[in-house]
């Protein structure tokens, strides 16, 4: 074969795909949040590999160190190392709203296919209850459970996830509703299966196609509302490195020394930021829009 003809394809493939894959739009659309996220899961599971400071060690000596030598990030009022703490921060926040978003997601599936499986009544009662808890913001609602039940982590994963819960109860509501008068569902009930064996094999599986979306950009929501508390003093209490409780501790030196809070921040807008632009790209998927 000539060698033209074996360079063919390659010739054909790097023209169409290449310069596809370079434009703007894909490397901050897709590539640079994909890689922050990435970089976000290691911090999270390992964050030893990111850095070998420890977040707590104080160093007097060294307070408020501005960026550059041994603090790339700067150094804390402490002499805490900042981009150590950062870097151990994520497992505090993105932990925090893991699992308010699943016990949200949880709470929300089991409520929503029982408001649309339900007599009429109890369905508009389930449904009303959902609309007036949607009206109030989901941080307001959050920090009035946790003043109720006490700071605390546990109570701040409780809190985040009750003030979500409506969000995920109104989609699988509405999608039950669709599921459960289709063609599959009737022929299912035609060959005498119980109500529970109907639920379980075919209108739960075809309800939670959403689901993924939801909880993605709701990851990022839980992880403001959660810094918010944190902030507030509600979270994670003090030595513990946690990106809100870093803010509030560094509310008192932002004349002296600006980076304390900076970067906490940082980490928090870009962490929203890229979920939610994973977020929308699975929507896109789910709704066909992109292949």
């Amino acid at each position: 074969m000539h060698p033209s003809a074996q360079a063919g394809p390659l010739r054909r493939f790097a023209p169409a795909s290449l310069p596809r894959l370079l434009t703007p739009a894909v490397l901050f659309g897709l590539v640079a949040p994909a890689a922050f996220l990435v970089l976000l899961a290691l911090a999270v599971v390992a964050p030893g590999l990111l850095t070998g400071v420890d977040p707590l060690a104080a160093d007097p000596l060294n307070a408020l160190a501005p960026p550059g030598g041994s603090h790339w990030f700067g150094a804390d009022h402490l002499g805490r190392d900042v981009l150590s703490r950062v870097v151990h921060g994520a497992r505090h926040s993105i932990s925090i709203g893991v699992a308010a978003t699943g016990l949200a997601v949880t709470g929300g599936v089991l409520l929503g296919l029982a408001a649309g499986l339900s007599p009429k009544w109890l369905d508009e009662t389930l449904a009303r209850a959902f609309d007036v808890l949607s009206t109030l913001p989901e941080l307001l609602l959050a920090l009035l459970v946790v003043a109720v039940t006490g700071p605390g982590t546990g109570n701040v994963i409780l809190a985040i996830a009750l003030a979500q819960i409506p969000n995920y109860a109104r989609v699988i509501r509405a999608q039950t509703f669709v599921v459960r008068r289709s063609g599959f569902v009737e022929q299912a009930r035609t060959f005498g299966r119980s109500g529970l064996a109907i639920t379980a094999g075919h209108v739960l599986p075809n309800v939670l196609g959403p689901i993924p979306v939801l909880a993605t950009i709701g990851l990022g929501t839980a992880v403001i509302a959660s810094s918010g508390l944190s902030f507030l003093g509600m979270g994670p209490q003090p030595p513990a490195a946690e990106w809100g409780a870093m803010l509030s501790e560094a509310r008192g030196y932002l004349r002296v020394a600006w980076w304390q809070a900076l970067f906490p921040g940082i980490a928090i807008t870009l962490t929203v930021v890229c979920l939610t632009v994973a977020g929308r790209r699975l929507q896109r998927r789910f709704e066909g829009r992109t292949p």
